[in-house]
């Protein structure tokens, strides 16, 4: 039988890609397609709206028929407003919206309680990899090794740095026993000093349509190491996602991540 899901946010850019995928894959069936209030093409088929023919699915505000699973790119604001819907129906959640605050992540904690949540800031299988490669780089190199991490979004990105980003510099952190709050720097201005010697620079750069570049470096006194991921699509991201709904579905209620899909 088909998992069954509903999409937030799918008119958006990602929302507008997920259900397109959703419907070329034998094992899932779209059957909720879920906008903001006021959205110009509400109760209109999203098959229709996104020029993929009818669906049988109108555009609405909230979720229609039984849903397994709701797959979130949308944007901290609507997600916030699907979260207890989501409880309520006992729907199970992959969210792969970033910009995310920490009233943000306890509600989704508190969710959890009582659905299966899958919390990714990059649903990409590669970013994925990347967040398990750069522990172990950080692990193996040891002190003496200075790290920045560059990431590079499209123009209309409206939270930096990157939600991936800030995840490596967790992971790398987590590794090397740095703290987030005063090892980290976001870009440097002025007469800064001298580099000190834990400190984790992260640059966003925002340019034109890219989709998503991540470059981490590792650098001393005689070499250099740089762990690149280049996002192509949009699609990667909604792989990942599709890949996260098949392995939530009919989970026991708990906060996961990407890493659990990929052991």
């Amino acid at each position: 039988m088909a998992i069954t899901v509903a999409v937030n946010g799918a008119c958006g850019r990602m929302g507008s890609r997920v259900v397109a995928l959703v419907c070329e894959n034998k094992d899932l069936k779209l059957v909720s397609a879920l906008e903001r209030d006021g959205h110009p093409s509400l109760k209109k088929d999203i098959g229709a709206i996104l020029g993929l023919g009818n669906l049988g699915v109108l555009l609405t505000t909230e979720i229609e028929g039984k849903a397994d699973v709701l797959i979130d790119f949308s944007s901290p604001e609507a997600l916030e407003k699907r979260i207890d819907n989501c409880v309520k129906k006992g729907v199970a959640m992959v969210i792969g919206t970033t910009g995310l605050l920490d009233s943000h992540h306890k509600k989704l904690q508190q969710a959890s309680k009582s659905i299966p949540c899958l919390v990714s800031p990059n649903m990409s299988i590669g970013v994925n990899l990347v967040f398990d490669i750069v522990t172990q780089v950080s692990k193996a190199l040891g002190e003496g090794f200075d790290i920045e991490i560059i990431e590079t979004h499209h123009r209309f990105k409206k939270d930096a740095p990157s939600g991936t980003a800030l995840r490596i510099a967790e992971r790398i952190c987590e590794a090397t026993k740095r703290d987030m709050k005063t090892d980290v720097v976001y870009g440097r201005q002025g007469i800064t000093g001298e580099r000190p010697g834990k400190q984790i620079g992260i640059h966003a750069v925002r340019l034109g349509d890219t989709i998503g570049d991540h470059t981490v470096i590792f650098s001393n006194l005689g070499e250099r190491i740089e762990i690149n991921h280049r996002a192509h699509s949009r699609d990667t991201f909604v792989r990942g996602a599709i890949r996260a709904a098949k392995f939530i579905a009919g989970k026991p209620p708990g906060l996961y991540s990407m890493q659990d899909v990929l052991r």
